[in-house]
Formats: structure tokens, sequence, C-alpha cells
């Protein structure tokens, strides 16, 4: 007997919601406390050098760095509680209008480096699985572990110093300069806007320089995805249903396909969602390499400049965006399995 309300959907998102909110209040927390306990002055640090003291002075005051720590937190949690994210103290700008201006571009790579992971990842783990201790099997595991140790600024350079020359691809940037003055911003997302242009040489200028950091992006996590499916096919395989059905004369390829591929993709599906965290994190080491003019090396930009303000901002939307990304996929999985309801 389960009880009362116990399984329920409605029941089961409310409870997942509620318990973002402590979880938001914790991550903010631990932004708030690392950034302060950082040794030296976030305004000299940032500032130092280019002001006078009394400038600074006035610049500490404004940005309230005069006032007690608890009133400090208490200020960062209301403005984070009304989307006020912060300016940064190197260009004065408003952290949201930076996240506006770069976030297009790494979600951009990020979205497209999954979806390569997953189209790489899943039908490799699912022939893994199926011809298990097989020649293809040992060569798949291989590429599996290879791709998540090797590092990726590494497998950046390797792809720009052996790939981008014989293929013609380009190796910086998420565009030529003529695309991007060409192209009229709409969505502030570079990839939908070349679109929205229906110009041809400019979607196939932008999709040119997305293919390499996607591809090394991409080849971070879909390791990952081949042994999860791998392991979750072999345990699948050994089901009773599974050997019902080959009992029935149905093939084994068409019962892989057809019964054990969906039953394993259960437990594939909430690793899936905490890899896209990942990859955010990844995004950062890509930018970088490839000169990705996204959040990620916006972010590695203000760090060189000890721009609190602006780091305490940007780190607060990751977390954030994280906790709603597992939040999301805590309600896809409650869907597709109903057992982790109760």
């Amino acid at each position: 007997m389960t009880r009362s309300g116990s399984g329920s959907l409605p029941r089961y998102i409310l409870q997942r919601v509620l318990l973002v909110i402590p979880m938001i209040w914790v991550i903010l927390t631990l932004v708030f406390v690392v950034l302060r306990v950082a040794p030296g002055d976030p305004v000299s640090a940032a500032m130092g050098g280019k002001l006078n003291d009394e400038a600074l002075d006035q610049r500490r005051e404004a940005l309230g760095f005069n006032e007690p720590l608890l009133a400090q937190y208490w200020d960062y949690l209301s403005s984070v509680a009304r989307f006020d994210f912060g300016t940064t103290f190197s260009d004065n700008q408003q952290v949201l209008h930076v996240v506006r201006d770069n976030g297009g571009a790494t979600l951009s790579l990020t979205i497209v480096s999954f979806l390569i992971a997953l189209l790489i990842g899943i039908p490799l783990g699912m022939i893994a699985g199926r011809y298990r201790d097989s020649v293809p099997d040992a060569f798949i595991r291989l590429f599996g572990i290879l791709t998540y140790a090797a590092p990726i600024f590494f497998v950046g350079f390797l792809l720009q110093a052996y790939v981008a020359g014989p293929l013609g691809l380009p190796t910086s940037g998420m565009a030529s300069p003529i695309t991007v003055f060409s192209v009229e911003p709409k969505t502030h997302i570079l990839l939908i806007d070349v679109f929205l242009s229906g110009d041809g040489a400019a979607i196939e200028d932008v999709l040119k320089h997305l293919i390499l950091p996607s591809i090394t992006l991409g080849l971070l996590i879909c390791g990952v995805f081949i042994r999860l499916v791998r392991v979750n096919i072999l345990q699948t395989m050994h089901a009773d249903y599974v050997e019902a059905a080959e009992a029935r004369g149905i093939s084994r390829g068409k019962v892989t396909r057809r019964h054990a591929f969906r039953n394993a993709l259960v437990p594939v599906i909430t690793v899936v969602g905490l890899q896209f965290a990942l990859l955010l994190g990844g995004a950062v080491l890509t930018e970088s390499t490839f000169n990705w003019p996204g959040l990620g090396e916006k972010l590695v930009d203000y760090i060189n400049d000890r721009d609190y303000g602006a780091v305490q901002g940007i780190i607060t939307i990751f977390a954030i965006a994280v906790v709603l990304i597992s939040l999301l996929v805590d309600i896809v999985n409650a869907l597709i399995d109903p057992r982790v309801r109760y």
C-alpha cells in the first residue's frame, strides 16, 4: 500500500520545485563566501592604478563594500531575487547585458556539442553492449576512455593542427568579420540570426566555424554516454522480459532496439542532464582554445582583470542554470519512469 498522495506527478514536481529554493540559497551563499574570503580588496584589485585613493573609496561606497558583511549578503540575495546580478567593475556593464551579448555563443556551442555527444555516444554504447567482449566492443571502450581522459585543450589543439588545414575549417572565432557585420542581430544568438537572415554564405560560414569547437566539447562527454549505455544495455539484456521475448523467436537485434534500449535509457537520462552542466564548465576551456566569443571566454577575461563583480554575477547565473537543468531532468525522469516518484 502506498502513502496518500505518494506517486502523484504534480506532488512530485511540487516537491522538486520547493527543493530548488534551498539548493539555490546554498549555492548563492557559497559564491558569496568564496569571493569574500579571497585575498585583497575587489575594487583595488580591479581598479588599482587607474584611480586615486579618493576615487577608490567612492567606488567602494557606491558598490556597498563599506557595509557590514551581513548587509552585503542580504543585498546580494535580494538583488538576485530581483534578477539584478550586479555590474562589472572593469567596464561598468550590467552583468545581464554581458550574458545577453555573449551567452548566445556559449548556448550555441553547448547545445550543438551536446547533440554531437548523443549522436556518437548512444549508438556506440548500444553496439558495445550488443556485441560484448568482441573486437568492436574493445575499440569502442578504448575510444570512450580516451575521449573522456584527454584534456579538452589538447584535443582542440590536435584538431586545429591536423584536421582544420586539410578540411579548410576555421580555427578561431564563431564567424568571419563580414558575416558578423552583415547579419542583423535579432536574438543575440548568431546561429539563429544567420538562419533568420536566409543568407546561405553566412550560414555556411557560421556552421564551418562551429564544427571544430563543438566536436572538441562533444567528445568530452560522449565517452561517458558510451560506458553508461553499454552497462545498462548489458544489465537489461539479462532481464526476464528480454529472455521471454527471445524465447518467442524475436531476433536479438530487434529485442535490443525495441525492448532493452528503451529501458536502458531511464538511468541514462539522469546522467545526461548532469553532463549538460559539465558541458557548461567545459565550454570555458573550449572557448579559450578556439577564441570563441562566449560567456566562458568573457569569464576568463574578467578573472584575469580580477573583476569580482562580473565573476560573482556570471557564476551565479551559471549556478542557477545548472539547478534549473537538474530540475528539468528530474521532471522528465518522473514522466518516463513512474517508479522514481515513490
